[in-house]
């Protein structure tokens, strides 16, 4: 079975870091019979795991999803930005007032 890259990338790490948890039996024989399929050692088994499920974690914090809706009208206020109120227009004044010479 073709390993993925996430698992390339870990064989050629230097494990320096710990990471220790404990489990019950169940989940340890379970994690066991996983790592035996994919015929890995437990401890690759684990790291890869683990790894990918960080990496999935961690994207779905950092991608903005948006209905159909959000996205037709982010696109319509791109394409067409509404005027600037007269709240903004004072910001740009006095930002050009700041930084002009």
């Amino acid at each position: 079975m073709p390993r993925s890259r996430t698992a390339q990338t870990e064989e050629n790490r230097t494990r320096g870091a710990r990471l220790g948890f404990r489990v019950d039996n169940q989940t340890k024989e379970m994690v066991e019979r996983a790592a035996e399929l994919e015929r890995r050692n437990l401890t690759d088994f684990c790291l890869t795991a683990l790894t990918e499920a960080a990496e999935k974690t961690i994207a779905h914090h950092e991608t903005l999803t948006l209905s159909a809706r959000d996205r037709q009208v982010f696109f319509d206020t791109l394409i067409n930005p509404p005027k600037p109120n007269d709240r903004l227009q004072r910001a740009f004044k006095a930002d050009r007032d700041r930084v002009a010479p």
